[in-house]
């Protein structure tokens, strides 16, 4: 085949795990944008932080007429690289929307106190609205969802381990100093709020009257919350988690 009848892509960092190896030759037709190539080769446009082209940065919109030589980047956070040479959108919120099959790492996420929105009857046009006018970073193992054009904030985890993806996600979006342990309600992610012991008193189980002082309330859902024997596990998961930069 002649150059322009086909592409050279190279996929740096993790992004291999989308296209099944570190380097190809995709056959090419017709004049197409350098995304609208790449994620029909399988990369979500939210998983991409610098795109060079023949030695040059370039943006989503870049037209590829054939025999071009292209390099995928992951985002970087360790080297300086000017904003103009990127692809990765402005920063927002550390606040989260979820598909139906990421509800582990919904649990973990808020235990670590981050807002996240979860429900099981959400379908995927709806999580990417929510996304957008919600301005919530979507997390979802569906790579086509990500594909959605007007999804700007999103995240594939790779693993499919919960506590893994959620340090996954700290990572990713540099996480590990905002942390801010067991002040959100994992059943319902209403924020939780120290209550004195003895204005809940009655409503506490037997035993746990006589064993535990400290009390928090969800101002959503009502429910209280003590330490109770699953603090072992929770507090080796939060000890991972405060070591992520």
């Amino acid at each position: 085949m002649s150059n322009g009848d086909h592409v050279r892509v190279r996929a740096y960092g993790d992004l291999d795990v989308f296209i099944g190896e570190r380097e190809l030759t995709a056959p090419f037709g017709s004049p197409r944008s350098v995304k609208d190539l790449l994620e029909a080769l399988g990369i979500p446009h939210t998983e991409l932080g610098v795109i060079v082209v023949d030695g040059r940065p370039v943006g989503f919109d870049h037209l590829l007429t054939g025999g071009e030589r292209i390099a995928a980047y992951p985002p970087f956070h360790e080297l300086p690289i000017p904003p103009q040479q990127t692809v990765v959108p402005p920063p927002i919120a550390p606040r989260f929307v979820l598909d139906v099959h990421l509800g582990t790492l919904t649990r973990r996420l808020r235990l670590l106190g981050f807002d996240c929105l979860y429900r099981t009857d959400t379908d995927d046009a709806e999580l990417a609205r929510i996304s957008v006018e919600d301005a919530r970073i979507l997390l979802t193992r569906d790579r086509h969802l990500l594909m959605r054009r007007k999804v700007v904030h999103g995240y594939c985890p790779r693993s499919s381990d919960p506590d893994e993806q959620a340090l996954e996600v700290l990572r990713r979006f540099r996480l590990g100093g905002r942390i801010d342990p067991l002040t959100r309600c994992v059943p319902c992610n209403g924020r939780l709020h120290r209550v004195d012991k003895g204005d809940v008193v009655d409503e506490l189980p037997p035993r746990t009257r006589e064993h535990v002082e400290e009390v928090a309330r969800c101002d959503a859902c009502g429910q209280l919350f003590w330490p109770g024997s699953h603090l072992e596990a929770i507090d080796i998961f939060l000890s991972r988690a405060g070591r992520v930069r």
